[in-house]
Parts: structure tokens; C-alpha cells; sequence
């Protein structure tokens, strides 16, 4: 008996079933869309969403020292004359901010021209790092007194104000800009230490027992990118202060040196 064909030779094509969705099949696609969906967020939250924060963040903070140059200026501060005959002006001490109150804006001319991060009272990452920008500590000193001024800021996520403090040169000019003019700071050194490691806040960084009269300025931040296994943080030294009344200081219309070389 010969089987039978179609005509022009052929035989039929049979029909493969289609398999039936499983239980287990529709979970593994909502598990593989959803792990799509949460490597996109990390994406966004990392990189993207970090380089839109971070340009809002820094034009909220121009127009923040547009309002402050707009308006009155204070009363020019004392000044006194040191031993090399050359006058400075007595800083004036700022009120401590309260929680995620806002004290003033950050200036770091290395991290470039535009780069202008509000400072807030705190260091809680819901009321002040997360939401807000940088954050003083609670037991800090402020600009203008004798002590260490101590701030906080995040190096990746939420606008990453402190996201290139490695990358700080010996000199740097950090700027803290208030209603009442400009603290010009000079960056000295960097380190790394231990969460647990707190004298780095001391009124002399790392010697809470010593006392030398000089002012300081320390920013910290989680170190390396993504952990919160250290910190990095960048210790500077007082250098001046400017009144409002006379316009930013040099350290603000000068642009910096350039990176020094690395070493062969």
C-alpha cells in the first residue's frame, strides 16, 4: 500500500503543537522582565540619574549665589593687621544650621567652573544627603572659628557632590560662600580610614588632645565607589576671608592650575 501525497509529489507538512504556558514559564518571563527592569533603575540611579541631579543641583545652587549677590551686602567685618603689615579681615562666625536647614553653598573650582553644591545642617542621608546636598556634622565647628569645619557628602548617587575629592591637588582652592561673603580653604592632604575612625572630625584632625589655633575644613565620603567599607576624606586649612561687599575672591575668577603630572 503506498502512501498517498499531494499532488506535485509533496508530502503534507504536520503541524508541530504549540506548547501550553506553564506556570513555571510565565514566571520565569515576569522574573527576567523584572530583573530587566531593576538593572535599568540601578542604570538610571548610578549614571544617568546622577548626571541629571547633579546639573539640577548646581543650578539651583547659581541662582542660590545670584539671589545672595543681589541683595544687601553686610556691614564691612574688623580688620587687623598681622606681622607682616598686611590687613585681613576678621571673619565673621556664622550660627550653626539647623537639620537640614540650608548654611551656605560649596565652591571647588577643580571640580569645575559650574560646580556649586548647597550645604545643609545634618548628615542624615533622608533629611540632608539624599534630599539635599552636602551636610555639616553636628559637633562641627564653622567657617571663620577656630576648629575643624566638617562636612558630608555622598560620592556616588543623589548628585554625588563628593564624587571627585581624589581628585583634588595639593593648593585646591575649596570655597564656602554664606550671606556674609567667601571662607577660602586650601586642600592639604587626603586619606583613607575606617568608618569608626571619628578624629578625622576633631577640632586638629586625627589629634583631638592638641590645640594649634588654626582653622580647618574636612570632607568625607564613602570610599571606593560603591562601598561603605572606608572613607576618603580631604583635610584644608584656612587661607582668607572675602566680604560680600567686595565680590568673590580670586580663587573663584582664576581658573585652577592644571593637574600636576603623575610621576615616572
Amino acid at each position: 500500500m503506498t502512501a498517498s501525497v499531494v499532488p506535485g509529489g509533496r508530502r503534507p507538512r504536520r503541524q508541530r503543537p504549540r506548547s501550553r504556558a506553564t506556570f513555571a514559564s510565565v514566571l520565569g518571563e515576569l522574573l527576567l522582565t523584572a530583573g530587566v527592569v531593576v538593572l535599568l533603575f540601578v542604570a538610571w540611579q548610578m549614571w544617568i540619574g546622577d548626571i541629571i541631579i547633579s546639573a539640577q543641583k548646581n543650578e539651583e545652587g547659581a541662582a542660590v549665589s545670584q539671589a545672595l549677590a543681589q541683595a544687601e551686602a553686610p556691614e564691612l567685618p574688623p580688620v587687623v593687621e598681622g606681622e607682616d603689615g598686611v590687613t585681613t579681615y576678621v571673619p565673621p562666625v556664622p550660627a550653626a544650621p539647623a537639620d537640614a536647614q540650608w548654611f551656605g553653598q560649596m565652591h571647588i573650582p577643580r571640580f569645575g567652573a559650574d560646580y556649586n553644591f548647597g550645604i545643609f545642617g545634618g548628615t542624615s542621608r533622608a533629611r540632608t544627603l539624599d534630599q539635599q546636598g552636602i551636610g555639616v556634622y553636628t559637633n562641627s565647628k564653622m567657617p571663620g572659628e577656630v576648629g575643624n569645619f566638617s562636612l558630608a557628602g555622598h560620592r556616588t548617587t543623589w548628585g554625588k557632590p563628593f564624587n571627585q575629592l581624589d581628585k583634588l591637588q595639593l593648593g585646591d582652592a575649596i570655597v564656602v560662600e554664606t550671606p556674609d561673603g567667601w571662607y577660602t580653604y586650601r586642600f592639604r592632604t587626603l586619606e583613607y580610614v575606617k568608618p569608626t575612625q571619628t578624629d578625622v572630625l576633631a577640632d586638629v584632625p586625627q589629634m583631638p588632645e592638641q590645640q594649634t589655633g588654626e582653622q580647618y575644613i574636612t570632607l568625607t565620603a564613602c570610599s571606593p565607589l560603591y562601598s561603605l567599607a572606608e572613607r576618603i576624606v580631604a583635610y584644608g586649612v584656612f587661607e582668607s576671608f572675602q566680604p560680600r561687599a567686595e565680590g568673590p575672591p580670586t580663587a573663584l575668577t582664576d581658573p585652577p592650575p592644571p593637574p600636576a603630572a603623575p610621576s615616572v
